[in-house]
């Protein structure tokens, strides 16, 4: 299986410069007591449509022939990765159609639509709209832009990790939060083809550990159902590419509850005024419990936060009850 190389993430930065932030490095106090360094957050959640996913989405898109373009494009999202399609597609003039599942929050849905696309709504897992997607695209011509498992989306993700070195050149290590796993094979593979002694760590909720038990299965497995706040991680299945990835480059992964990722939004607001959805709380969380095996002596530690799609009154629940 062919990985990505530094040479393509470095082509890809140029390529998305002119929608994807350069998003910057902000220094918090530790969420350890006992720790007095401080961490490193790397703020995706500052990205044009709150989410690290324009990366890669932009990457892929501005990549496909004119033909394609006018026909379309559709993928099959929780709700970011769909935003980053929607308003990719809107840069570039293509129709964009995105497939969510029912559960997906609000918020989501209406930033999708707020950048002209189209949303179908299927079922509750990302196999369910992952199916409908297929034959929507069968039917209507429509090229599929997938979430994660597709080297150009990794690629795209993977401009982050560039950007992370650039601004902490002496990083020891850097938490990046897994799904299906793009964002974490992109950041990975930026980073170790680079400097190869910076410790990787990705981190899971503890009810979608589908990275986790791939990796102790040494494949890919899928999980019987997943279940988490963090419903941009919640896939019940990494890819087969992304697997690779992370078997490669990744080194560790580790869970974290849900009760420490909802505390996590929390302590976010109050100590970097940062709005975080819950998938992009859980790198600080793992930080927080001293997960992943840090030696203070490598360097920094980072933490990506990689989203901000919150719905209010959840978010809102999340601040008072930490």
């Amino acid at each position: 299986m062919e990985l990505v190389t530094l040479e393509e993430i470095c082509a890809a930065r140029e390529r998305i410069k002119s929608t994807a932030r350069y998003t910057p490095l902000l220094e918090v106090p530790s969420p350890r007591p006992q720790v007095p360094s401080p961490l490193l957050l790397k703020c995706e959640n500052l990205q044009p449509m709150g989410a690290f996913k324009i990366r890669g989405a932009f990457n892929m898109i501005a990549q496909l022939p004119k033909e394609n373009l006018e026909r379309g494009v559709i993928t099959y999202s929780s709700g970011n990765h769909g935003q980053a399609v929607a308003l990719a597609a809107r840069k570039l003039g293509a129709p964009a159609v995105i497939v969510m599942p029912t559960t997906a929050p609000q918020v989501k849905i209406d930033g999708c639509k707020g950048y002209g696309a189209e949303v179908i709504m299927a079922g509750t897992t990302s196999l369910d709209r992952q199916k409908r997607a297929e034959q929507e695209a069968r039917e209507r011509g429509l090229t599929i832009v997938p979430p994660f498992d597709h080297k150009q989306i990794i690629i795209g993700q993977g401009t982050m990790g560039l950007e992370i070195l650039e601004q902490c050149p002496d990083v020891g290590t850097v938490f990046v939060p897994v799904g299906g796993g793009g964002m974490a094979s992109g950041v990975a593979a930026a980073i170790k083809l680079s400097k190869p002694s910076v410790r990787i760590v990705a981190v899971e909720p503890i009810g979608a550990p589908k990275m986790s038990k791939s990796l102790e299965a040494g494949q890919p497995i899928t999980l019987p159902s997943s279940k988490s706040i963090a419903d941009g991680l919640m896939n019940l299945r990494p890819g087969d590419l992304t697997f690779a990835h992370i078997r490669k480059f990744v080194d560790d992964v580790v869970t974290v509850s849900e009760n420490d990722i909802a505390s996590t939004v929390g302590w976010l607001f109050r100590n970097a005024r940062l709005v975080v959805e819950p998938s992009g709380a859980v790198t600080t969380a793992a930080v927080a419990l001293g997960l992943g095996n840090v030696d203070l002596t490598r360097g920094p530690v980072v933490a990506v936060v990689s989203g901000g799609n919150v719905a209010p009154e959840a978010f809102a629940q999340y601040v008072t009850k930490s």
